[in-house]
């Protein structure tokens, strides 16, 4: 069909069609073929109405690199553990929801990994299936801080609600990772793990009854409590004489160091509570106490009340021994915990009549009873770790002024002398001197 009002431009003609042969119209020249007019798409459309670039291109959002990672490691941990498929469904859920929001989207790799661990222990905590910190910590190689603070952080932004775990069942999970059943070892070496748990619960409790359980980490303390439970269980020759290296090595885990001394500090514990036993009449040492642990665990709050009354009885006896034989002074008997204070006593009954210089003696002597005063975790029966160890602090060295005039002492001269040489020669030298000082 013609235009009119067109023309083509080479040859003059004005028969001028609409080329159907393309996917826009355009006006081509009958006689000649020429292009009179194109690109009128946007003008006059064809075809129906005008679609957007964008909805053109449109495809189907693909997760980011460090998502498929991240939901793999996820899948990797719940295959490590162990737990079932709902669990890893419903970590898979939340890494999903806490990777998406803005507190987490621009966190580095690392943040990231913990994310995924965290995870996985929030879902094993709201399906009751139990899971410690420490061992996705350790899983994942991460700092317990790190993944305690990004743990903490999820369930604030999430609005998670967990359950707390029973010490019983994380007890119960730990003793399933020692291979001592009778499929394993031999049968003088294999134990049940019910009877295993609940002994190692038991001695779990009386270490945080002694305050043992303050501040330490977990597993540790979790690997001693096993490891003493399997041996009073059937304390016989071989289980005694075995180490704990060996034990670990036999049950297929991995030692930790700290348990040794735990194991130290267990037998401790367990030595003053058996002390106590009335049928007992030998010497309680760490090395025969082991076959009366279940005598102990059987009685120990009946034996812990014992042990603590007659730790008070003999303090008593030790402050009444003292004040029998602390003499008095002005008639005030000085005893107990003031025979560190009797010089202060004396000097503040001998200076009442001074007037001002009583408060001076009075502080000067406060000070040196607080520099004097022992520890007093040493004087109870129980006590937490950092009151029995306590760190000392260091006292403050006066600044000496050296003006080089200071006489040398022999230990200080020996501290300067290096070679072999150099003591030959000062020797020699020592030999002239005292030779010029026979002579003279």
């Amino acid at each position: 069909m013609s235009r009119a009002g067109l023309s083509c431009p080479g040859c003059g003609s004005v028969s001028i069609v609409d080329d159907d042969l393309y996917c826009q119209a355009q006006l081509v020249c009958v006689d000649c073929g020429y292009v009179v007019s194109e690109g009128t798409l946007a003008d006059d459309p064809v075809g129906g109405a005008v679609v957007s670039y964008i909805r053109t291109t449109a495809v189907e959002k693909r997760l980011c690199a460090n998502m498929i990672k991240g939901r793999q490691r996820v899948r990797e941990i719940s295959q490590v553990l162990r737990v079932r498929s709902d669990i890893e469904e419903l970590a898979l859920t939340y890494y999903k929801q806490a990777y998406e929001h803005e507190n987490f989207i621009n966190v580095s790799l690392h943040m990231k990994e913990a994310l995924a661990g965290c995870c996985v222990l929030v879902s094993c905590r709201q399906l009751n299936w139990p899971m410690t910190l420490g061992t996705i910590s350790s899983l994942l190689n991460v700092d317990q801080t790190t993944v305690g603070r990004v743990h903490l952080e999820m369930i604030e932004t999430l609005n998670i609600k967990t359950s707390s775990v029973s010490i019983t069942d994380i007890i119960d999970s730990h003793c399933q990772e020692y291979k001592i059943s009778s499929l394993h070892v031999p049968e003088e070496l294999a134990e049940d793990s019910k009877e295993l748990t609940k002994r190692a619960v038991a001695l779990v409790e009386l270490a945080a009854d002694s305050w043992i359980v303050t501040g330490r980490k977990p597993l540790p303390i979790m690997m001693a409590a096993v490891y003493l439970a399997w041996q009073s269980l059937k304390p016989n020759k071989c289980r005694l004489k075995l180490s704990l290296d060996k034990f670990c090595k036999l049950a297929k885990v991995q030692r930790h160091k700290p348990a040794f001394e735990r194991i130290a500090e267990l037998k401790e514990v367990l030595c003053k509570l058996g002390k106590e036993i009335p049928w007992v009449r030998e010497a309680v040492t760490p090395d025969t106490v082991v076959p009366l642990v279940g005598d102990i665990l059987h009685n120990r709050y009946a034996l812990l009340r014992r042990a603590l009354r007659a730790h008070e009885d003999s303090l008593q006896a030790d402050n009444q021994i003292s004040c029998e034989s602390t003499p008095t002074v002005g008639g005030i008997s000085v005893c107990g915990d003031q025979t560190a204070n009797a010089s202060f006593v004396e000097q503040q009954h001998l200076g009442a009549g001074d007037g001002g210089s009583t408060q001076t003696v009075s502080n000067q002597s406060n000070t040196q009873s607080q520099d004097l005063a022992p520890n007093w975790g040493k004087r109870v029966l129980f006590a937490p770790p950092c009151v029995i160890r306590a760190k000392r602090r260091r006292e403050e060295q006066p600044e000496l002024d050296v003006n080089g005039d200071e006489e040398i002492s022999d230990t200080e001269i020996d501290s300067y002398i290096r070679t072999p040489q150099e003591a030959r020669e000062f020797a020699l030298t020592q030999k002239m001197l005292s030779s010029s000082d026979t002579e003279h």
